[in-house]
């Protein structure tokens, strides 16, 4: 999966169809994974860039290339070459900010969209682009780095498990936007769970340090809320897209995963309404405990201002003063404040304001 790292912004200026990676540099040499299989047999290789010409379609099988990697622009560009993939195309592919969606080429079809994951228990999301190429007989999948969540895949594939070997290259890719889409639903889990943690702890004790996991959530879901949006419109145009290359029958499970972002969609926005709910029982929290002190320091001063205005008279230095002279004065005062501070303790307690 992805680092996270900030994406570069597409240069201003530079041709339509120029081939410029915008991702993170700091990656890897660009591995390949080769899938070749029917209902009878399954082959996984690994290349590297100098065997691009053994990456090839074979008759009457499905072939799926995973491409780890996309900092080699001169590979891409090649692969393009090879398959006959338009350079806006490979320029999408290398610009590794966009957004959702789906486009048609006269052989093939296009889709990106964004893989997520969050690998440390959910404390931050991890967040990479993956480009799906779907020709006849071919799936090409780019990404840019080693990692994903496709594991499932390749042990369908290689155990023959489900329907995945029965199926062409369409449920393929079908089923590689399906695991990509249902990785939302675990992510979303994970912040339902975190949420509800944090609800609890904001009733119990509302620390500073929960605005800040309040905050991380937000962001994640923010960054979600921009990806899924797009992510709908464009399976939504796959659905409706006609092509001998997507059959009927797996239009069907196109179908299911749009309603699957359709459900997705409404839980994100379901994890915001009670993220915000969160967010103003907190700072309600946070101000009752600020008025409670503001209450208690209010009470305390209010008690202390009759005591501190009599020490204060007969602090005064005054030679002719009533009382200096009487024996009983200062025992007689000493008593008469406490019972200023007993009343109004008694009066306190009486307007329930303790």
């Amino acid at each position: 999966m992805g680092k996270g790292s900030k994406k570069k912004i597409k240069k201003v200026g530079v041709p339509p169809g120029t081939l410029l990676y915008t991702g993170d540099k700091t990656v890897e040499k660009i591995n390949i994974e080769y899938f070749v299989y029917d209902e009878k047999e399954c082959q996984v290789l690994n290349y590297n860039t100098s065997d691009i010409n053994k990456l090839n379609a074979v008759d009457n099988k499905v072939v799926w290339i995973n491409i780890f990697g996309l900092t080699d622009v001169g590979f891409i560009e090649k692969i393009g070459e090879k398959f006959k993939i338009h350079s806006l195309i490979l320029e999408d592919i290398l610009h590794t900010s966009q957004r959702p969606k789906m486009e048609e080429g006269e052989d093939y079809l296009f889709m990106v969209l964004k893989m997520i994951g969050a690998p440390n228990g959910g404390k931050r999301i991890e967040e990479e682009q993956v480009s799906l190429i779907l020709k006849e007989g071919l799936v090409i999948s780019f990404q840019e780095h080693i990692g994903d969540v496709f594991d499932i895949i390749r042990d369908r594939i290689l155990s023959s498990k489900g329907k995945l070997r029965k199926k062409g290259t369409d449920y393929l890719f079908y089923s590689l936007l399906d695991t990509m889409v249902d990785n939302y639903f675990l992510i979303l889990e994970e912040y339902d769970n975190r949420l509800e943690e944090l609800n609890t702890d904001v009733l119990e004790r509302p620390k500073p340090d929960l605005l800040d996991n309040l905050q991380k959530i937000r962001n994640g879901l923010n960054s979600m809320k921009r990806d899924l949006w797009p992510l709908r419109d464009a399976v939504g145009k796959l659905e409706k897209y006609e092509s001998a290359m997507i059959s009927n029958n797996t239009k069907l499970y196109i179908r299911d995963l749009y309603d699957h972002t359709l459900q997705i969609i409404d839980l994100m926005e379901g994890l915001r309404d009670s993220l915000g709910n969160i967010f103003e029982l907190y700072m309600t929290s946070i101000s009752n405990k600020m008025n409670e002190i503001m209450k208690t320091l209010t009470i305390i001063a209010t008690i202390f201002i009759p005591l501190t205005f009599i020490a204060g008279i007969y602090g005064m230095n005054f030679e002719y003063m009533p009382e200096l002279k009487f024996k009983m004065g200062y025992p007689i005062l000493i008593i008469f404040m406490v019972f200023i501070f007993v009343g109004l303790i008694a009066f306190f307690r009486k307007k329930k304001w303790l």
